[in-house]
């Protein structure tokens, strides 16, 4: 007559103590991987708040871009001599290069640091988690 069919714990469990193969603690391999899922949710809180800051900050670029556009067409005057109106066009295009590239560093170093903070939570909880592993086996 066939066996009654056993659940699939049941089954590894019994292989494992025919096989000899020490118990495992369920609760500490379970807080491990809890401790790595927060590491991880943290990272990804880490990343989400920089890339908000990032689009506040382009947010802001796009802005003062029009703000200084709108400036710009108030107060051009296409007449008087040419070289006034070249030298008004020259100054804008200067204020606007140099405000580009300042923009694009902020937002570069906005990268970076978001990457940075994310990429440094995970280094720490795997240096916890190297820790844990080799306390728990010099205790054996």
């Amino acid at each position: 007559m066939a066996d009654a069919p056993q659940n699939f714990t049941d089954v590894f469990q019994k292989i494992g103590e025919q096989l000899k193969i020490p118990q495992f603690d369920v609760s500490r391999i379970m807080e491990h991987h809890q401790k790595n899922i927060d590491a991880i949710s943290r990272s990804w809180q880490a990343m989400a708040s920089g890339a908000a800051a990032i689009a506040e900050r382009q947010r802001a670029i796009f802005d003062a871009a029009v703000h200084d556009v709108s400036e710009m067409a108030r107060e051009f005057k296409p007449t008087g001599a040419p070289q006034e109106i070249l030298a008004k066009q020259t100054e804008f295009g200067s204020r606007m290069m140099e405000a580009a590239i300042a923009n694009s560093r902020d937002i570069a170093e906005l990268v970076q640091k978001s990457g940075s903070d994310a990429l440094k939570i995970i280094h720490e909880r795997m240096q916890e988690s190297y820790d844990e592993i080799r306390s728990h086996l010099e205790k054996k």
